[in-house]
């Protein structure tokens, strides 16, 4: 197992929630390119490199649910976990308006170290959280940025994605808009991609799920991360509880 494809959050955590974390850093191993992806620092600190806010909320969410957490220690840019393995923007060439140059000259050869070294392992590391119970719920947790180049400025406080399974989206949805919040549903886009992260550990083995993104200006440091990540948790709970599932 490579040391820098994952972490696991993992004392002794009672619930039936599993966190995740896709995009969680940006971090370039040193074996991919010697470490730089060719862009400049401030690109690295972009949503294009990773899910600002993301993984402080994710952590946040485990310990006040109790609930294990995997997060990737590895770039979207890298490989993007949550991409099927077939899927065309599993290695981003171009994002948002930036051109990714160590990515634009990679070849089958990188891809597939990067898949065998990075995204596998994360996966694998999902699986074996996930199938440690028979009723594990898995909530995914990401940021959006709150603006992309030449677009409109994006109104949700935070967002809830899915696609064939609602069980849970649609009443935590309810249950956010009781807050005041203003909340996406299946909006800034949709959460339909066949092999992303949700389809693979939650959808495919009938698992209870929900995806939430919360808009990156609001998670920025560690206080809005503690924030949101005590502001979701009782929600968490409830709808859960509430499902009977």
């Amino acid at each position: 197992m490579p040391e820098n494809a994952y972490q696991i959050i993992d004392t002794p955590r009672p619930s039936r929630w599993l966190i995740t974390c896709d995009h969680a850093t940006n971090i370039v191993p040193d074996w991919v390119n010697g470490g730089d992806l060719g862009l400049p620092a401030a690109e690295m600190q972009r949503h294009i490199a990773h899910d600002i806010g993301a993984e402080g909320v994710a952590l946040g969410l485990g310990a006040a649910l109790g609930a294990t957490v995997v997060a990737s220690r590895f770039s979207r840019l890298v490989i993007d976990p949550n991409r099927g393995e077939q899927d065309p923007t599993l290695l981003m060439k171009l994002y948002d308006g930036t051109v990714i140059p160590a990515n634009a000259r990679a070849d089958a050869a990188d891809l597939t170290r990067r898949l065998d070294r990075l995204h596998r392992p994360y996966h694998d590391a999902v699986a074996r959280m996930a199938a440690r119970r028979d009723d594990t719920a898995i909530c995914a947790v990401h940021s959006f940025t709150p603006q992309l180049r030449g677009r409109a400025p994006r109104p949700w406080d935070v967002a809830v994605l899915y696609a064939a399974d609602d069980r849970l989206a649609r009443p935590f949805i309810a249950l956010a808009r009781a807050q005041g919040w203003t909340t996406g549903d299946n909006q800034p886009y949709s959460g339909h991609l066949p092999g992303d992260s949700i389809d693979r550990h939650a959808l495919q083995h009938g698992r209870p799920n929900l995806l939430i993104e919360v808009r990156q200006d609001l998670i920025a440091d560690a206080a809005g991360q503690a924030l949101w990540a005590a502001r979701l948790a009782p929600l968490l709970a409830q709808v859960l509880a509430d499902s009977a599932l």
